[in-house]
Order: C-alpha cells, then structure tokens, then sequence
C-alpha cells in the first residue's frame, strides 16, 4: 500500500511568507527553506522580523485568506487522492494552514504550532517532532506503508531520498544541480504521471 507525502508551500500554494513579504514591503521575508536549510535558524530569524515591525498571527492570517492555490493544484490532488492515499506533510503550522486546506478539499495534513501570545504576537513555534518529514515517512514506512514523496525544497530532501520514490517539484535550479540523481518535474501532468508509473509498477 502506497502513500503520496507531498510538500504544501511551492508545491500546491504560494509560499506564504514570501506573499506576505510583498503585502508588507519588507524583503527580508522573502527568505524561505530554499535559501535556509537550518529551519530552525530562519524560523527564529523570520520572528525576530515580525518583532521589529510589530506584526502577529492576525496580519499575517490576513494575507493568508487572499492566496489561492496554484493553477491545477486543486485538480492534481483531486486526481491523486483517486488513485492512492495522500498525506501532506509541511514545516507550516496549523494557524496558517487552516484557509488554505479549504480551498484544497481539506486534504489531511501534517504541520507544526505556533506559540502565540495573548496580544496576538507569535513567541515562538513547535515543531510536531524532529526532522518532521523524514520522521514521518519513516514512521508510515514501519507500520506497513510504501511512500513516495514530492517537493521543492531543502527541508524535502530527507523524506524524498527516505521514500521508495521520490521527485522534486518546481524546484530552484541550484536544488536540482545538487541533486541530479532525483527526477524533477515542472507540471502537475508529469508528477502525476510519475507517481501513478510507480503505483502501477
């Protein structure tokens, strides 16, 4: 039995912090795990920002409930959902996932916590266990699952290289040059069509 783990951000919506870097008009925010492979580094770095310029949960939730999904996103999980099992696993946090699951199908989802304060700033974050995408496939690996992954990003790398198969998905080019030995794919139609060879063998 197969299971897809798919990334969110790049992969089936805009990267958040990036839209919400342009509603804001700071480019520091622009930063995500592309550039950052150290999760926890660029997370203490994104709030020590929102700190600076006094922005919480709320004016970020704001910019969250204006990003749709990107083009055949939709359709592609729809598709896939069909043809196997499908768990999205991301380095999101439920606070900003929530809109964004809606105007998916409400797909099930695997991300972390932000601690937030009364007044609305966020005072730190929670991760829901260690190397969260690595851990969990292999977690679905050791009670009776096969899984292959998808994503974009460095924060990818482990659960994609820990599954039977494993794709990048519009991916940064220095991403792919340093991994040349895993297929990468631009469209929906070919990642679809990957998964679906491995599924039917």
């Amino acid at each position: 039995m197969e299971v897809v783990c798919l990334d969110l951000e790049g992969v089936l919506v805009p990267e958040i912090w990036i839209a919400f870097s342009d509603e804001t008009g700071i480019p520091e925010l622009t930063k995500t795990t592309r550039d950052e492979p150290d999760y926890d580094k660029l997370m203490k770095y994104r709030l020590n920002i929102l700190k600076e310029h006094g922005l919480g949960l709320k004016e970020i939730q704001d910019t969250i409930a204006k990003i749709d999904p990107l083009p055949g996103a939709k359709e592609f999980l729809d598709k896939l959902r069909a043809l196997t099992q499908v768990i999205i696993i991301s380095d999101t946090f439920y606070q900003f996932a929530g809109p964004l699951m809606k105007k998916l199908g409400y797909p099930t989802i695997f991300c972390n916590s932000l601690i937030v304060g009364k007044n609305g700033e966020i005072t730190d974050y929670k991760m829901r266990c260690e190397k969260s995408k690595y851990t969990t496939v292999k977690a679905l690996q050791s009670i009776g699952f096969e899984t292959i992954a998808s994503g974009d990003s460095h924060n990818d790398l482990g659960m994609i290289q820990a599954s039977k198969a494993g794709f990048l998905f519009k991916s940064p080019a220095s991403i792919k040059d340093q991994h040349p030995e895993i297929p990468a794919y631009e469209t929906y139609d070919e990642l679809y069509d990957a998964i679906r060879s491995v599924i039917e063998g």
